[in-house]
């Protein structure tokens, strides 16, 4: 008989205070999240000491609703997992130490995942990860290819040299005067634009597998000062399809490469870029012509960070015996263990 597992999980690495209950690392049997992007828009930004007033505000309330949908008490549990890294130190201090709480009072082994890790595993939501895979990891600080050679194995091949691709829409969203977080703006203005504006593609035809976007973040920052200098009308929906379709291009060929190089049964895109469906019809396009990997996209629902991913991640981690103790700590600058290739 198939054991059951309830894996009970923990995010709060930035602005989502998050619990969920996963049930053998494929079903979410309840997810809460409360969000504080209002708290923040003002700024620009996150606020560390606002984000983590906030989840200290809201972790315990979560986690009660959590069980609570989920009709379950903590003897039903397996396990608690908590995102131990990387992020904001404060805010990840307060998942931490909930976990670590709750797991010593109740007596349940307590297993650490990594963000990002979490991110790639809630493609198991769509459907079982094949391995070996390969995962495009896009967020707000992270641009990543991720090489799965089988599960429990990560190995990046190409990373970002400087500014994340969701770390240069935020920028260019906040120069267009659009409200944080701007993803989902720029997206939906790119698909009412035209590619009208020349930018670079910095590190396309490399071949190397690592990204830079700081040159094409510059690059429309520097045209919409100089325009503005001038006098002139930039047409904002026109720049963003630009901005898009040059962030884009280099995520697709890098991946396709990287595909073409390192063949997988599963592709996976995660992470809060995940989202943008100027890259998701690109990328599905692409996968096409390569009938023979399963495309694992990340619900739209889920691209962004929840705790559902991360009892995922847990899952994974439990079972090949990952577990931490009492005196585990919070790792803002936590990552893939490196490994050659």
């Amino acid at each position: 008989m198939t054991e059951t597992r309830y894996m009970m999980a923990f995010e709060s690495s930035a602005d989502e205070t998050s619990v969920a209950i996963v049930k053998n690392g494929v079903e979410i049997i309840s997810l809460e999240t409360a969000t504080q992007i209002k708290s923040h828009q003002r700024f620009g930004g996150i606020v560390p000491e606002v984000a983590s007033r906030h989840h200290i505000e809201q972790v315990t309330i979560l986690a009660d609703a959590a069980l609570s949908d989920a009709q379950l008490s903590y003897e039903d549990l397996t396990a608690i997992g908590v995102t131990q890294g990387p992020g904001l130190v404060g805010a990840l201090l307060i998942g931490v130490t909930a976990a670590k709480t709750i797991a010593w009072a109740h007596n349940l082994p307590l297993v650490p995942v990594l963000h990002m890790a979490g991110h790639i595993s809630a493609a198991n939501f769509v459907a079982p990860i094949q391995y070996p895979a390969l995962a495009l990891m896009v967020s707000g600080g992270h641009t990543e290819l991720v090489l799965m050679p089988k599960e429990y194995e990560y190995i990046i091949i190409g990373d970002t040299r400087d500014d994340a691709a969701g770390e240069s829409y935020d920028k260019v969203g906040r120069t267009m005067g659009l409200q944080y977080p701007a993803g989902k703006t720029l997206d939906e203005m790119a698909h009412r634009g035209i590619p009208s504006y020349n930018l670079p593609r910095a590190l396309m035809n490399d071949d190397a597998y690592d990204f830079s976007f700081s040159g094409l973040k510059s690059a429309v920052i520097n045209l919409m000062h100089n325009a503005d200098q001038r006098g002139e009308i930039i047409n904002h929906d026109n720049l963003a399809t630009s901005f898009q379709a040059a962030v884009v291009e280099v995520l697709v060929t890098k991946t396709a490469r990287a595909l073409d190089n390192y063949p997988v049964k599963s592709f996976i895109v995660a992470g809060g870029v995940a989202a943008n469906r100027g890259l998701r019809d690109a990328l599905t396009e692409m996968l096409a012509k390569r009938p023979q990997i399963n495309f694992l996209p990340v619900p739209i629902k889920l691209a962004g960070d929840n705790a559902a991913m991360i009892g995922a991640a847990v899952d994974i981690a439990y079972r090949h015996g990952k577990r931490g103790d009492w005196a585990l700590n919070a790792n803002p600058a936590l990552e893939f263990d490196y490994q050659e290739l």
